[in-house]
């Protein structure tokens, strides 16, 4: 009870700003070389085959690093660890803008998603640490607007430099904003007990990189068709070792990912809630600009602005669904905001090659309306469902598998959407005919975003099951790690 009233809201708000500048800087970076893409292949005279390796590496470091967070968190204290892998991150980052070949740039990117790769899970693990479980609900959802605001923003910043100044800055600038997250976290962030493990889960440590990264890689080259010799190795090599990596964390003492808290029905159907709802989210956050682009003929600059409302949106939604999840838990702001996403979903898929930029503002705000209500509500339930001790093992896991169903988000929909649009040109009576051929192409957009809505719909349904997760007292926690403390003795 006493670190219930000893919280300080100002104290706590300085810790999660240390928090949100490094989480910030790394999500941001996670859109922006999508935009810069045909200008990093004119400026290094290379091929989008050989460029798309720079994401592709980066998404394999994040997959690969993701799992060892818990692990590490525990050895050597999360503060530690989080301000080593902002370093990294930022390091990364200042290679990445001198970069001068397509090899070089993606080694950068490596070393980049090395370090990115923890910011987030360790971040979350800190934010649950810090907040009493009352003000859970609030400063998680302050957590979130940097969560949902840089995907968003980084369409626009990218859109920017890459218009008026070159793209070496979308990495330059993330080092001013890695020294400040540095600086924050050394002066705000308190250092957390370690706990070291009396066992090692070497199996585990050598399983968990290979599964994530070799699943999230396979899922990466589907792009050039799911029969593609690359997607079925990485998926059956991905496949197999998460197999293997199941096995062994259910029979480890001290497994690197604690899997036994899907036995908990709350943090299970939350999971998978979230997870239903990140495909339809994600899924659309390149199909959009993919639109806008290929379909409208918008610069990166002004796709950026028709997404950027989004952001703005979700950013306002985020503190108040906070608030309401302190008071309501997550089931009404899921229902809520996955219906507004559904609703949204089902009007994009009925555009047309007239639709105007004011329809994509439009939905883009509802859009971010929804995502703001639903995301962060269902994010804390799902921690929340889960044991406080539990917490280093817990938020590794989720952001794993975060990453993974994102992979499979973008790849999925963009072969659904390549499918759909050889459905409708094999209809054209007339190939030379180019406003059949548009209209062929924006049918397939609207299929596709039908099926996100579809999606959406099963995460709504699963919502309504939700129960709020008994909220888990300072003392019980005092309790848990006497309970440790013991066990350790023995």
């Amino acid at each position: 009870m006493n670190n219930v009233q000893e919280f300080s809201m100002k104290k706590a708000l300085l810790q999660l700003t240390a928090v949100i500048a490094g989480m910030f800087m790394v999500i941001l970076d996670s859109t922006v070389v999508n935009v810069a893409m045909n200008s990093l292949t004119k400026d290094m005279h290379s091929t989008i085959t050989t460029m798309s390796w720079t994401i592709t590496g980066y998404t394999l470091a994040v997959a690969a690093v993701i799992p060892l967070a818990g692990w590490l968190m525990d050895h050597f204290g999360a503060k530690q660890v989080f301000i080593i892998t902002i370093v990294l991150f930022t390091l990364g980052s200042l290679l990445c803008s001198f970069a001068a070949t397509p090899n070089q740039l993606i080694l950068y990117r490596v070393i980049q998603g090395l370090g990115g790769g923890m910011v987030a899970p360790i971040g979350m693990a800190m934010v649950f640490r810090i907040a009493p479980p009352n003000k859970m609900g609030a400063l998680m959802g302050m957590l979130g607007i940097p969560m949902l605001l840089g995907p968003a923003l980084g369409p626009l910043v990218a859109g920017y430099f890459v218009e008026y100044q070159t793209w070496h800055w979308i990495f330059l600038i993330n080092v001013p904003v890695g020294i400040l997250g540095v600086l924050l976290a050394f002066k705000f962030l308190p250092k957390f007990d370690t706990k070291p493990v009396p066992k090692l889960d070497i199996l585990g440590i050598i399983l968990a990189p290979i599964a994530f990264s070799m699943l999230a890689y396979g899922v990466s080259e589907s792009s050039n068709g799911w029969d593609n010799s690359n997607t079925i190795i990485g998926l059956i090599v991905g496949g197999v070792s998460l197999i293997l990596f199941i096995i062994v964390e259910l029979r480890h003492p001290h497994p690197i990912m604690e899997l036994k808290v899907f036995k908990s029905k709350g943090f299970t159907l939350g999971t998978i809630t979230t997870w239903l709802m990140q495909i339809a989210l994600f899924g659309m956050f390149l199909i959009i600009p993919l639109y806008l682009q290929t379909i409208k003929h918008y610069t990166p600059l002004e796709t950026g602005l028709v997404i950027f409302p989004q952001a703005i949106a979700s950013g306002i939604m985020m503190p108040i669904s906070g608030r309401l999840y302190d008071k309501f838990g997550a089931r009404p702001l899921s229902i809520v905001g996955l219906a507004i996403v559904t609703g949204t979903l089902v009007t994009l898929s009925n555009i047309s090659v007239d639709s105007s930029k004011v329809f994509f503002i439009l939905c883009q705000i509802s859009m971010g309306i929804g995502m703001g209500t639903s995301m962060m509500g269902l994010n804390t339930h799902v921690l929340q469902s889960a044991p406080r001790e539990l917490m280093n093992r817990v938020t590794p896991l989720t952001s794993a598998a975060q990453q993974v169903m994102v992979s499979f988000a973008t790849a999925g929909m963009v072969s659904f959407l390549t499918s759909r649009a050889k459905h409708y040109m094999g209809t054209i009576n007339n190939p030379a005919d180019i406003q059949a051929r548009l209209e062929a192409t924006v049918n397939s957009f609207g299929d596709t975003f039908l099926l996100a809505a579809g999606i959406a719909v099963l995460g709504w349904l699963i919502a309504w099951t939700l129960k709020r997760p008994k909220i888990q007292s300072a003392a019980d926690d005092e309790n848990n790690r006497a309970s440790e403390a013991m066990m350790a003795g023995h």
